[in-house]
């Protein structure tokens, strides 16, 4: 199968795209590069560098004999879409409405959408399943949950087919491919930043939780395993759509990741404690029963020291990250 992966020079993407060549497919990578690398594209796909708003770069890829598309080109700092709002709803609404209906211009009916559990807001329980409430609470997380909503539709309407896969805390390297976000916010990356000293402390923003050590709790999922579930979504979606959450189901607090990432790296890791940020939820922990259950997917990195040692390996071989 020839899959178009749009947004494939990003973290997750590049890791999808190294997944879908190992199983086989052929892949065309298609990236602006403005958050990606061109160093984390697998040198076995091919790269059309352009960006979703070219209407005229959408239609020639698309034109290549693509049997799906696989979307990873959004915008993703919650912060900055607080800030930036139109930002955010240009690129992740506008910019996908101009793709998908691109993709019906040359009959390709296969989607498969990086959704976000950033679509549930506060959690009203955990684990988190499919049938919790949506109610988004910052644009970034709003723009995610419109696009599955317009999902719906196309399918509905126009017999395009999806999976929407909604990540929880997406962690961890394969060995060629890793995580280099700029500016980074991700917890683990900070914290292999620290444990190199190339930065001072972690800043841990908030100690007095309802948690058992008083710091968040989340659940860490391997990037690897993440782009398993989405080999498994192109297969699910030859006949029919749907929504998935991805997560271990079991989470691990603040100070248990700064735990792991001493014993893992034999380093000590110093903490600058701070008040607690607006709008950070005490636990947010996925069912993935649903997944398990249709897809066949089953989570291979669940415990977190083995996510922490992956991400160190692939910091140590690239401690600068990728090339400028």
């Amino acid at each position: 199968m020839h899959v178009l992966v749009v947004g494939g020079a990003g973290y997750i993407g590049s890791v999808t795209v190294e997944a879908l060549l190992d199983a086989g497919h052929r892949v065309t990578v298609y990236d602006d590069l403005s958050a990606g690398h061109r160093a984390a594209v697998d040198e076995r796909a091919d790269l059309i560098v352009a960006s979703t708003a070219d209407a005229a770069a959408l239609d020639a890829a698309l034109s290549q004999g693509i049997d799906a598309v696989m979307h990873f080109a959004a915008h993703i700092a919650v912060g900055e879409s607080m800030e930036a709002p139109g930002k955010y709803f240009a690129n992740n609404v506008a910019n996908t409405i101009t793709l998908l209906n691109t993709m019906l211009r040359h009959g390709v009916q296969r989607f498969v959408f990086s959704s976000t559990a950033a679509i549930f807001g506060q959690p009203r329980y955990v684990p988190i399943d499919e049938e919790h409430p949506l109610d988004p609470l910052n644009p970034y997380g709003l723009s995610k949950l419109i696009v599955e909503q317009m999902l719906r539709w196309y399918d509905e309407r126009c017999g395009l087919r999806s999976v929407a896969l909604r990540y929880f805390n997406a962690a961890g390297a394969s060995a060629a491919f890793g995580e280099d976000h700029r500016p980074e916010t991700h917890l683990i990356p900070i914290l292999l930043d620290v444990a190199l000293e190339k930065r001072p402390a972690l800043p841990l923003y908030g100690t007095d939780y309802p948690t058992p050590d008083g710091t968040c709790i989340r659940d860490y999922v391997h990037v690897q395993d993440l782009a398993q579930a989405h080999v498994l979504a192109l297969e699910y979606a030859a006949t029919r759509s749907g929504r998935f959450n991805l997560g271990t189901g079991r989470g691990y607090s603040n100070r248990e990741v700064i735990a792991a990432v001493e014993r893992v790296t034999g380093r000590r890791v110093p903490v600058d404690v701070r008040p607690r940020r607006p709008g950070d939820s005490p636990s947010l922990v996925a069912s993935s029963a649903k997944a398990r259950q249709e897809l066949g997917w089953q989570p291979r990195f669940e415990e977190i020291d083995a996510i922490v040692e992956s991400a160190w390996r692939w910091r140590l071989a690239h401690p600068h990250g990728y090339p400028a």
